[in-house]
């Protein structure tokens, strides 16, 4: 059986483990850990697959311009349960559940291949740009309100815990 739901306090162990295990480093696992802790008012889900925390999913604040958004990530999914279907299922679930909480504007750092499938663009077509150096095809956005972005351009902060990892 696989279902979605909300982080609890038990589940902190295993998002570490999944982190660390799907990016075969810390660096991610730390940021999840370092976000939670700073009270970043974060949307955080797990998958359990079997019983199992098989992924995780983070959205914390971003700035998009003038306003505010949320950005995915990290998302992992543990590598034995990669390619099923996990981690689609955490980004629909949890791009529904920003939008429940009323948030319009999500952004990623991601593969376009992958995230394009659920209504990501390159940020640039819209004049929005990564605080960080990234390549262009890689800073997607997707706007979960119609005209939630309205005439938003610029610069994209992510919550300053990212600069810390």
């Amino acid at each position: 059986m696989t279902a979605v739901r909300r982080e609890t306090p038990g589940d902190r162990a295993a998002i570490r483990r999944v982190h660390e295990r799907a990016f075969t480093r810390p660096n991610e696992a730390v940021l999840v850990d370092a976000l939670r802790d700073a009270h970043a008012h974060v949307i955080s889900l797990v998958v359990e697959d079997d019983g199992l925390v098989a992924g995780h999913v983070l959205f914390s604040p971003v700035t998009v311009g003038e306003g505010r958004g949320l950005g995915l990530g990290p998302m992992a999914v543990v590598p034995e349960r990669q390619r099923r279907g996990l981690g689609s299922l955490l980004v629909r679930e949890g791009l529904a559940e920003c939008r429940r909480h009323g948030h319009g504007v999500v952004v990623v750092l991601g593969h376009p291949g992958f995230y394009s499938r659920f209504g990501f663009a390159p940020a640039s077509t819209r004049g929005l740009r990564c605080e960080y150096d990234v390549p262009d095809e890689a800073f997607l956005v997707v706007e979960l309100v119609p005209d939630a972005l309205g005439a938003r351009q610029g610069l994209v902060r992510y919550h300053p815990q990212f600069a810390r990892v």
